[in-house]
């Protein structure tokens, strides 16, 4: 059962439906990379917590929540009142070094930053990204881990949203998307039962291996199908076109919503001053409207797998 206080966090971080509209602006070195691609001179810290807050206020009116890190985007974006009191806010725990290859990358923790501190600042819900395949010789570890991150989340009262992402076990062949709907279910399975509140899925099909929607809708039936608790679809850096697609389709089979970002706003990094400001006002913002239309038209209220607690008049004095 869940407890009062996760309770009260999910429904920050949803609409009045149950739905998660979840902007996503955590990304650090990877977009830092994409950013200063099309400067001339590198990207400040300055002018990188600059791009975040733009993407915020812009992109945020249209949401349920924000996932930002500490480093550039929540801090600021609450006290520039970018991220206001009526947004959820998620933040990650981890750092990501994306220059080797998935079985290789540990789980390094951002320093100086936990899961009581995101308690403590009023975050909404913690994140974590995990590199997993059920049949890696590091997946026990793995569990191990999460497990952890549960106790602490529980110790503090507050969601832990985890985003398992499949990889090949053979660094020199991908993923086929057959091996890629397997691996995502059977996580999707194992997680579900490990005191995760919320799954942060990928797609279950590769959409340019297979094109067939019958095929997606299957796929992501087959994931609803072994998910006791809530589910959202995470974009992965597909085109917006592809990402609309697979967002009805997956709160069709049973997503409550989405964690979405580049799908989103990806263009606003080769632009620049009023251009990329007209695209963040027009396009970008019409795109999230969309997907909060799609959500409303067919996703599952995320409490229709999570009841409400059931409380005594003298509740609060047993609160652990």
């Amino acid at each position: 059962m869940i407890t009062l206080g996760k309770y009260r966090h999910l429904t920050q971080s949803s609409t009045a439906a149950g739905h998660f509209i979840i902007l996503a602006i955590d990304h650090r070195a990877n977009l830092l990379s994409a950013l200063n691609k099309h400067r001339i001179n590198a990207t400040s810290d300055q002018e990188f917590m600059h791009f975040k807050l733009q993407v915020m206020k812009y992109l945020l009116p249209s949401a349920s929540a924000v996932l930002t890190d500490p480093n550039f985007g929540v801090g600021q974006g609450i006290t520039d009142g970018v991220i206001s009191g009526k947004h959820g806010i998620l933040a990650p725990l981890e750092e990501t070094n994306y220059d080797v290859y998935p079985s290789q990358r540990q789980t390094n923790f951002i320093q100086g930053w936990s899961v009581e501190k995101i308690k403590r600042i009023g975050g909404s819900g913690v994140k974590l990204l995990l590199y997993y395949h059920p049949d890696d010789p590091t997946a026990p570890q793995k569990r191990t881990l999460v497990s952890k991150i549960v106790d602490q989340c529980r110790q503090f009262d507050i969601p832990f949203f985890l985003e398992p992402i499949a990889y090949s076990l053979d660094s020199e062949r991908p993923l086929s998307t057959s091996e890629l709907r397997q691996v995502v279910v059977d996580s999707a399975r194992e997680f579900s039962a490990s005191g995760v509140d919320i799954l942060k899925l990928e797609f279950p099909i590769n959409p340019y291996q297979e094109s067939d929607e019958a095929v997606w809708l299957d796929a992501c039936m087959e994931v609803d199908s072994v998910c006791s608790i809530p589910w959202t679809i995470l974009s992965a850096g597909v085109s917006f076109e592809i990402f609309r697609r697979q967002a009805r389709i997956a709160c069709q089979a049973g997503a409550s919503g989405v964690i979405v970002g580049r799908a989103v706003w990806n263009e606003a990094v080769e632009l620049q001053g009023a251009h990329r400001l007209n695209f963040l006002q027009s396009t970008a913002c019409k795109r999230i409207e969309e997907l909060s239309l799609i959500c409303e038209q067919n996703a599952v209220d995320w409490r229709e797998r999570v009841p409400s607690p059931q409380l005594t008049p003298n509740w609060y004095e047993t609160y652990y």
